[in-house]
């Protein structure tokens, strides 16, 4: 199954082609980008907000996401100066992103 949102020869990769794992893997992922992205949008807090663009970062980078995982790379590094806050473009490619990557995760799980 060839895709953009998510590097499926990357997963099987890191799973060592168990589908089992590589679906558990990315339902994980799928949830965790939910839970992130509220943060990233909602919180008042930017520190909360940095650590969960560089948690769903890393996860992205895992299973093989790596629009959401530059998206997400983008958002950290213009929260790490005091004061500063994301370009809204920069949101929006990360939720972008992110929709792509859930809606292939929701393609995977079906064509299973």
């Amino acid at each position: 199954m060839s895709n953009t949102a998510i590097d499926l020869e990357h997963l099987a990769r890191q799973t060592g082609g168990d589908i089992a794992l590589e679906r558990e893997l990315l339902v994980l992922f799928s949830q965790q980008c939910a839970r992130h992205l509220r943060t990233i949008h909602g919180s008042a807090d930017d520190n909360a907000r940095r650590d969960a663009a560089h948690t769903l970062k890393g996860a992205a980078r895992a299973i093989g996401a790596w629009q959401v995982a530059d998206a997400a790379d983008l958002i950290e590094q213009q929260l790490a100066a005091p004061g500063s806050h994301p370009q809204e473009a920069s949101m929006d490619a990360l939720t972008l992103a992110a929709a792509e990557a859930r809606a292939a995760i929701a393609r995977f799980d079906c064509a299973a």
